[in-house]
C-alpha cells in the first residue's frame, strides 16, 4: 500500500471543517445567551438615567446597609440604618435568582421578624443575586442588587 497524497481538495475539506466548527460553536452561544436575555431593563432608558441621581442621593441619605444570608432553607434580608439598627420597611419585594439565566427565579414573600426579612427559600450551591425593592416609611424608593454565596 503506498503513501496517501495531501491534496488541494484534502487542504480544502481541513479548511472548511475547521471553520464550520467555529461557525456551529458562535450560533450555539449566540443562541444560548439570546435564549437566557432576561429582557428589557427600562422601557425608555433618557428618563430612567435623568432621574438617576435624584434617585440614588435620596436612597442613599436612607444610610441603609442590606445583607443576604442562606440558612437553614431561608433567605435572611438584613436592613439596618447608619447606627446598625434594624429597619423595617413600608413595602418590600425581592427576586431571588442566577446571575446567568432567570430559570431559577423566585419571588418569595419576606416576613419581618423583627429584626430581619426572612422568606422560605432552599436555594442549591453558587452564586445568587436578590434583586430587592423597598419603599421607607417616608416613601423613599430603595433598590439595590445583592450578591449572596450560598456553599455547597
Amino acid at each position: 500500500m503506498g503513501e496517501r497524497e495531501f491534496t488541494g481538495k484534502h487542504a480544502a475539506a481541513v479548511f472548511i471543517g475547521a471553520f464550520a466548527v467555529i461557525i456551529g460553536v458562535n450560533i450555539v452561544l449566540a443562541y444560548s445567551a439570546v435564549r437566557t436575555f432576561p429582557g428589557l431593563e427600562a422601557k425608555n432608558s433618557y428618563v430612567a438615567s435623568q432621574e438617576f441621581d435624584l434617585r440614588r442621593d435620596a436612597q442613599e441619605a436612607l444610610g441603609w446597609t442590606v445583607r443576604a444570608d442562606a440558612r437553614d432553607g431561608a433567605v435572611i434580608l438584613s436592613i439596618t440604618d447608619a447606627q446598625g439598627d434594624p429597619v423595617q420597611v413600608a413595602e418590600l419585594s425581592a427576586i431571588v435568582g442566577r446571575a446567568t439565566h432567570v430559570r431559577d427565579d423566585v419571588a418569595p414573600e419576606f416576613i419581618y421578624d423583627g429584626k430581619a426579612y426572612v422568606a422560605p427559600v432552599d436555594l442549591g450551591a453558587g452564586s445568587w443575586n436578590i434583586r430587592m425593592a423597598a419603599r421607607a416609611e417616608d416613601g423613599t424608593e430603595f433598590s439595590q442588587r445583592v450578591i449572596l454565596h450560598v456553599k455547597g
